[in-house]
Order: C-alpha cells, then sequence, then structure tokens
C-alpha cells in the first residue's frame, strides 16, 4: 500500500543523512519534498500542511542542526510525527461491557462492510475466544442478508435467522434480544451503505444507534478512496459517533493516504486493516510499525506474529527432528514453500525486514516472485510418492510426464531439483554434530554458494545469541503478544539464510532467530 510512499520519502531522507551537516534550507527544501510526496499519495491537505509545520519546527531547532548526525535527527523526527499522525498507540477492539457487547458496522456501500463483519467475527471466536452473533441489517441490497448467513457457515460464526420485512431497527432489537436469550457475547449488526453519503442513510444510522445503543461503532472504509476519505469520516463522526476505523484492501496498490488523514482528521483510532480476501486476512493496526515500514525500517514483530500464527508448532518441531537425522526431501521443501507463502511470500516477508524493502524489486526483476513458489509447488505436487521421497530416480521420461503435469519444462524441474539438493546436503553435514554454532557456518556457506554473499547467511540461532540479543527478542515476543520467554514455537531457531535465493546481499538481521521459511534448525525451547 505504502509502497510509492516508501520510495519518495526513503530517497528524500537518504539525500539528508548522506550529509555531515545541515542548514534550514536543506530542511526547508526536504521538507518541500515531503510535502510533495505526500499529496501525490493523497495524504488530505491540511493534514499535509500540519504535518510539514510540525516537522519544520522540531527539525530547524538548534539542537538539531549542532547534532552529530544531524540527517538521522531529522529521520526521527519524520518518523516521531508519522508516528503521531497515525496514534501514537495501537487500539483494539474494546469488549469491556456488559455481554453482549453490541458492535455496528457503518459505512459506504461497497467498502467491504459485509465482509470486514465476518472477518471481525471470526477473530473475535478463534483469538478472543468469543461467543459471537452476526446480523444483517441491509435490507436494501440485494442478498445482503443472505450473504452474511454464507459467510456465518464458513467461519462457524451464529447468524441472527432471516425474516423478511423487518425494518433495520426491528432486526437490531431482535439481534440484541437474540443474543441475550442464547449467551453471546459480542453481536456485530452489518448496517446497509449507500454510493455516497445522504441524508436517508444518516437517519437510518442514528435511528438503528438509538435503538441498539452500540458499545463501538466502527467505519469501514476503502482505502483506496483517496481524497474523499477525509470528508466520509468526517461525515460519519459527525452524524453518528464513530469509535474507530477499519480500512479495507490495504493489500492493493493504492497510494495510502486515506489512512494517513483519517486518523489525523476524526481523531478516533484505526483498530483494524484488512490485508487480503481471505478470512484470516484482518490485522491489527500498529501506528508505529506502519511508521517504520513507510521510512523502510521493516517490522520484525510483525514479522515474528505471522510466524506464531502460521507455524504449526508440532510440525516444526517434527521437522527440526527430521532434519537433525539428516533427512530432508521434497515434501519437505514443499512445506516450506507453503508456509512462505502462508506468511505473504517473500514480498511480504522481505517488506517487513529492516533495510530489505528495497530488495523486492531486484527480487521481480530477476523472477523470484511467488508465481515461482507457484511453480516450485505446482511440479512438487506433480511427482509420485516415491519420486518425492527420493529425487535420485527423476530422470529424462519422469520429468517430461512432471513438465507436462505442472506446465512447467524441464529446466525449471532441474532448477528445483538443484535448489533441493544444496539443502539436503546442507541438511546432511549438520547431522549428528548437535551444536547449534554449526548452524551458521552451514546456512553461510550455502548462501554464498547460491550467491547471497554475506547478506542474509549467518543469521545467529537462539540458543548461540548473547543475553543482549535473547532479551531484544523476548521483548519483540512479548510485545507481539507471544508469551513470556521469548515463547517462540519450537523449531524456529536459527535460519542462518535462505538457499535458492541468488543475488540477495544485505544487512544481517541479529535477534531474529529464524524465519519459518526454513524452520527446524535451532534448539527446542
Amino acid at each position: 500500500m505504502f509502497e510509492n510512499l516508501q520510495d519518495r520519502l526513503g530517497s528524500i531522507l537518504n539525500g539528508l543523512t548522506g550529509r555531515g551537516a545541515l542548514s534550514e534550507a536543506d530542511v526547508t527544501a526536504a521538507l518541500r519534498e515531503v510535502r510533495r510526496a505526500l499529496l501525490e499519495a493523497d495524504v488530505a491537505l491540511e493534514v499535509v500542511r500540519s504535518f510539514t509545520d510540525k516537522v519544520r519546527e522540531k527539525a530547524v531547532g538548534a539542537s538539531v542542526l549542532k547534532a552529530i548526525k544531524p540527517g538521522q535527527m531529522v529521520v526521527k523526527i519524520v518518523h516521531d510525527e508519522l508516528v503521531e499522525m497515525l496514534g501514537s498507540e495501537g487500539v483494539a477492539i474494546d469488549l469491556h461491557a456488559a455481554a453482549p457487547v453490541v458492535i455496528m458496522m457503518v459505512g459506504l456501500q461497497g467498502s467491504g462492510k459485509t465482509t470486514t463483519t465476518g472477518k471481525i467475527a471470526k477473530r473475535l471466536t478463534d483469538r478472543d475466544k468469543k461467543k459471537v452473533l452476526m446480523a444483517s441489517l441491509d435490507t436494501r441490497r440485494p442478498a445482503a442478508q443472505e450473504q452474511l448467513r454464507q459467510l456465518g457457515v464458513q467461519t462457524g460464526v451464529d447468524t441472527l435467522p432471516i425474516i423478511a420485512g423487518q425494518s433495520p431497527t426491528d432486526i437490531a432489537s431482535r439481534a440484541v434480544q437474540a443474543a441475550k436469550l442464547g449467551g453471546h457475547d459480542v453481536v456485530i449488526l452489518d448496517t446497509a451503505g449507500r454510493t455516497h453519503i445522504d441524508e436517508p442513510l444518516m437517519m437510518e444510522m442514528a435511528d438503528i444507534k438509538k435503538n441498539a445503543k452500540p458499545h463501538e461503532i466502527l467505519l469501514v472504509a476503502d482505502s483506496l478512496t483517496g481524497q474523499d476519505a477525509v470528508n466520509l469520516a468526517r461525515n460519519f463522526d459527525e452524524r453518528v459517533g464513530i469509535t474507530g476505523l477499519v480500512l479495507t484492501r490495504m493489500d492493493g496498490d493504492g497510494r495510502g493516504g486515506a489512512a494517513l488523514s483519517m486518523r489525523a482528521v476524526t481523531g478516533k483510532p484505526i483498530k483494524l486493516i484488512g490485508t487480503g480476501e481471505r478470512m484470516g486476512e484482518l490485522d491489527e493496526f500498529h501506528p508505529r510499525r506502519i511508521a517504520d515500514r513507510i521510512l523502510g525500517m521493516g517490522d520484525i514483530v510483525s514479522l515474528v506474529e505471522k510466524a506464531a500464527e502460521n507455524i504449526d508448532a508440532e510440525k516444526a518441531a517434527a521437522m527440526a527432528k527430521k532434519m537433525q537425522s539428516g533427512k530432508f526431501d521434497l515434501n519437505d521443501l514443499a512445506d516450506q514453500l507453503g508456509q512462505m507463502k502462508k506468511m505473504g511470500g517473500m514480498g511480504g516477508i522481505m517488506g517487513l525486514m529492516p533495510g530489505m524493502a528495497g530488495m523486492k524489486d531486484k527480487m521481480a526483476a530477476s523472477g523470484l516472485n511467488d508465481k515461482m513458489f507457484d511453480r516450485q509447488i505446482a511440479i512438487i505436487s506433480s511427482m509420485t510418492k516415491a519420486e518425492r521421497a527420493n529425487p535420485d530416480i527423476l530422470k529424462h521420461s519422469r520429468k517430461k510426464r512432471i513438465a507436462a503435469g505442472s506446465g512447467t519444462d524441464a529446466a525449471e524441474i532441474n532448477k528445483l531439483l538443484k535448489m533441493h539438493r544444496g539443502m539436503a546436503d546442507m541438511m546432511k553435514a549438520m547431522g549428528g554434530k548437535g551444536k547449534g554454532g554449526i548452524m551458521k557456518q552451514m546456512m553461510g556457506g550455502l548462501a554464498g554458494k547460491m550467491g547471497l554473499g554475506g547478506g542474509m547467511g549467518g543469521m545467529p540461532d537462539l540458543a548461540n545469541m548473547d543475553p543482549k540479543q535473547l532479551e531484544a527478542l523476548q521483548k519483540q515476543a512479548e510485545a507481539a503478544g507471544l508469551g513470556k520467554g521469548g515463547g517462540l514455537p519450537p523449531g524456529l531457531g536459527g535460519m542462518g539464510g535462505m538457499p535458492g535465493l541468488p543475488g540477495l546481499g544485505g544487512p544481517k538481521l541479529p535477534g531474529l532467530g529464524g524465519l519459518p521459511g526454513l524452520p527446524g534448525f535451532g534448539k527446542k525451547k
């Protein structure tokens, strides 16, 4: 979402950090470019003006201009103001009220209210262990109520039975009553939208609010809305009184200005962001992490969270045990590729790594994208069980059959087998060593073979981190809600480097422990 803004701000601020001293004219010229970048990203003019004024006020102070590295100080000021604009701390949905807690979803038609209602219900059910009831109050859009019922079946969440002819306020009253009788903790009201804001819509929202007395009123807005997002948020806040924002389509290629503008104008927190179409693709909004990503600083805590969500701990531990015996077949490789896809693919992982966001373009240019993963998984899926367990039996005739079945060619099959052979050789070399320290050497060596240089090879595993590194990872894990003691799933220690990704140099990343693309190399916690 923020790629264009990230590129623009990154180049502007890099120009400042490379200088030994800054004058007021340097800062003014840089802020002019920052202002232009924000406007091009569809951030509202009033928000841009306020942002640049605050940065200028702090950035031209004597303490900054006399600092040892004034450019870096300016970057910090821009970062802090971005965090302030987005909301200093993340705010979750408030469930601290007498059951059933009523959540009212409002927004324009097409913003994704119904899908978001299903996502929130699934999230509250799975994560918070709440009993949720969903009710559609949309009597205008054809099949809107049926759509929510289908989402309820898909997610396993209760939905209010449909009774034809009832008004939205009557449905809201019936939903709250049904939730009380059914022992539900939360009831989510999916209201109707319009193609634009009009008086009948606002009156209907006000009537529902008066009738159902919701504890939370969440405005669902499309993050691709652009400049009009400010008017949308302001109107709903003034007429209905929203308690928070949910931004959908944050995985799109839009400019992202809505996210920066709506929070600043309404003063209401962005609570959740939709990152895809699937029911599980809904994340909490963390202003500091988003600011880090916009300025290319990465987001390690979110990466750790994704690892915890997508990696089966028992499966990872079993994989670790298998790898310690030096075994690694094509079934295992397919599992690794599948796990990386779950985490957002190479682009998603790189975007969360400090200093690695710029690598995505290089990867795309070299053909290293998520389609490559799909092709590799298709190749493995086209093999027999015997071929996956023992790739050495793959001769020309078998490769020809596999290529036809997977829609690829022999060259791609050979590349996959070469990558697997390199990883399998590494496992055999590691087998029986029993020392976490050997991991760094082996992965470093493999990274060199694969053209990774010293960049991604040599990430230390958990077993070999010094106390300060372990303490840093523990804080990150606790902040991510993974429990005390750095509670990463077993088998996530020490990846060291990613085989098969040629030409990806870059900074070493101490303190991460291991990416789930290759789980199971570190010692079990």
